[in-house]
């Protein structure tokens, strides 16, 4: 007998979006998403297209939709690490590691406050730092704490086996799913931006990938939405912005990423925003603004203060005596080389998917790059940046395709 189940590879935007669109026609969906909490890249934004709304603003309506629907069932800190069977008649083995934190939302921010370790926080990039007892989001769902237990001292874990609330003695466990379909929908990551050497990624603390721009505008971001120069916390009065940083490039991504443009653009205006004397330029290849974000493109440059320059930018490095970034650019227009001098330089990384690089459990095709180009016929279903670099509402679309085509698989079959 074929199961009517759908399983959701992914618990980002496009994950929660496909999971919802089958769960409110009758299907049961089990979402699996590796970190802790779902909301994936949009999560971590500042604003998102094209409503240039705060990510709080369409999770938070998604979040409480899965709540109250009691098809969605979700797996966080969990991942695929099996499969067999076929299209319609699936078995999924799913590996899901301790939370360390029993159910509940009990609020632990003093627990977590009073642990002795200062840990990286990946969700802000590295530019800020958190406890081993965390949440990542104050919208987060589940609405509940994770514990790194492995990055305690002695001292914190007998602090956290007096809390009732926190189960030490979590461990991993498996589970196997019955699923007559899966969407991936395994999202995207930020190029690895240490590649880039001639670019200074990585030795230059004034020198940030946008995904950062983005948690240093965030108001739940590092600076609680200042945004300042890493080295020394200070406003900057001149940014510039690196258009293609990897991308377009066959030595890194051969492809457009799609969406970089657009966010130097509504970067450009965070900064504008918070600091309204800063000067921006905004160095690109070619300006790609589609569709309907034209207009937007036109309102941001029309401010005297952002400047566009057709050219790339061939290296960066630092001016050890202030910290500024200085930027070799080439001029596509006028044939000249140039050095030219910024507080703050924003490179503009490309989007990558996931899976690149990565032993998938399942039996898709990819391409070089790593975006899923197989798996319909098998009833395995490609959503969102899993398949083509997409902003938010072309993922949202995506989803949608991808959950209809799995529906039609479990009733087909």
């Amino acid at each position: 007998m074929s199961s009517q189940s759908i399983l959701v590879v992914g618990g980002g935007f496009s994950g929660i979006s496909a999971a919802l669109e089958a769960a409110e026609v009758g299907h049961e969906v089990f979402i699996v998403e590796k970190t802790a909490f779902l909301g994936g890249r949009v999560a971590q934004l500042n604003k998102y297209f094209p409503k240039l709304c705060p990510p709080s603003c369409g999770l938070e309506i998604q979040f409480q939709r899965i709540r109250n629907n009691k098809l969605v069932k979700v797996f966080t800190l969990a991942e695929v690490v099996g499969i067999s069977g076929s299209a319609g008649n699936y078995q999924v083995k799913i590996r899901i590691k301790p939370r360390h934190v029993n159910p509940g939302s009990a609020d632990l921010s003093g627990l977590a406050a009073s642990l002795s370790k200062d840990l990286p926080n990946d969700f802000d990039f590295g530019l800020g730092s958190r406890k081993a007892l965390h949440m990542d989001m104050p919208f987060a769902f589940p609405n509940r704490y994770v514990l790194d237990k492995d990055a305690c001292s002695p001292e914190d874990l007998k602090k956290l086996g007096a809390c009732e609330v926190v189960n030490l003695d979590d461990a991993d466990k498996e589970i196997t799913l019955d699923v007559g379909a899966v969407v991936l929908a395994t999202g995207w990551k930020p190029y690895d931006v240490t590649k880039l050497t001639n670019l200074g990624a990585g030795n230059i603390p004034n020198c940030i990938t946008n995904m950062q721009m983005e948690r240093l505008a965030a108001a739940f971001g590092p600076t609680k939405g200042a945004i300042v120069r890493p080295s020394d916390g200070a406003a900057p009065k001149s940014v510039a912005f690196v258009q293609c940083a990897g991308s377009r490039d066959e030595n890194h991504l051969n492809y457009c990423s799609y969406i970089c443009c657009m966010a130097s653009l509504k970067q450009a205006a965070y900064v504008r925003e918070r600091h309204p004397e800063a000067r921006i330029t905004i160095f690109y290849i070619d300006l790609r603004t589609p569709g309907r974000y034209d207009n937007f493109a036109k309102k941001i440059l029309s401010d005297p203060k952002i400047k566009i320059v057709k050219g790339k930018v061939a290296a960066a490095v630092e001016d050890p005596g202030t910290g500024n970034v200085v930027l070799t650019v080439e001029n596509a227009v006028s044939g000249l080389k140039s050095d030219e001098t910024f507080e703050l330089a924003v490179l503009a990384t490309g989007m990558q998917p996931s899976l690149a690089g990565e032993k998938l459990p399942f039996d898709v095709a990819v391409d070089e790059m790593g975006f899923v180009i197989g798996g319909d016929e098998k009833g395995i279903h490609a959503a969102g940046c899993a398949k083509i670099p997409l902003d938010v509402m072309k993922s949202a679309q995506s989803a949608t395709g991808a959950a209809l085509k799995a529906i039609q698989t479990v009733i087909g079959r």
